[in-house]
């Protein structure tokens, strides 16, 4: 765990840092370095930690959770986020279960071309993903109104909105202050329902 920042470790934090830094706890038990780094303003770890299970974890998504890990492994790599896309493309693996694919969708997102790998719907809103990240100056409601057509519905716009958005500020986060991923677990992801 590394950043070209201080952070504070456990056994040096006092009260309110510890209370978050429990909230902020991976099911591995660890703080992972996109947290701790938040540490000498630890109320940013608050806001952050509650972003991004409000934006990647929430119930109320109706895209698949491996399709969101997706967006958020392209925005990573249009951000050259290495912190990021080995976290989060860990997850699409895991979720997804079947490496060929996994590996042309990570070639095919490395490559610029999700065209390769998806249709529909899926190429909609990555291609979506990626205006918003790399040219979000030049978006416009044809934008929205295309994933429309390509039949996604306004809540769905909105959660490949927020992940992405979530991200560009997570991947501004970890490159502005080399955030590394030594010593993390690498990926987390929710346990198949039956």
């Amino acid at each position: 765990m590394s950043a070209w920042i201080k952070m504070i470790e456990d056994q040096e934090a006092g009260p309110r840092l510890k209370e978050l830094l429990d909230h902020a706890r991976t099911p591995h038990g660890t703080v992972d370095t996109v947290m701790r780094v938040h540490s000498l303003r630890p109320e940013t770890m608050n806001g952050h930690v509650t972003l991004y299970r409000a934006v990647l974890h929430s119930d109320d998504n109706k895209l698949p959770f491996w399709f969101l890990e997706v967006i958020a492994s392209y925005t990573s790599i249009l951000n050259d986020c290495t912190y990021s896309l080995t976290h989060h493309f860990m997850n699409v693996r895991n979720l997804i279960k079947d490496q060929p694919r996994s590996d042309r969708i990570f070639t095919a997102l490395k490559a610029h071309r999700p065209e390769d790998e998806f249709d529909g719907k899926e190429l909609a809103l990555l291609r979506y993903a990626g205006k918003l990240t790399a040219d979000v100056g030049k978006m416009i409601k044809s934008d929205v109104e295309a994933l429309k057509i390509a039949g996604c519905d306004d809540g769905e716009i909105l959660e490949v909105n927020q992940v992405c958005a979530y991200f560009n500020y997570s991947n501004r986060l970890l490159n502005g202050l080399g955030c590394t991923t030594d010593n993390d677990q690498i990926g987390y992801y929710k346990a198949e329902e039956t």
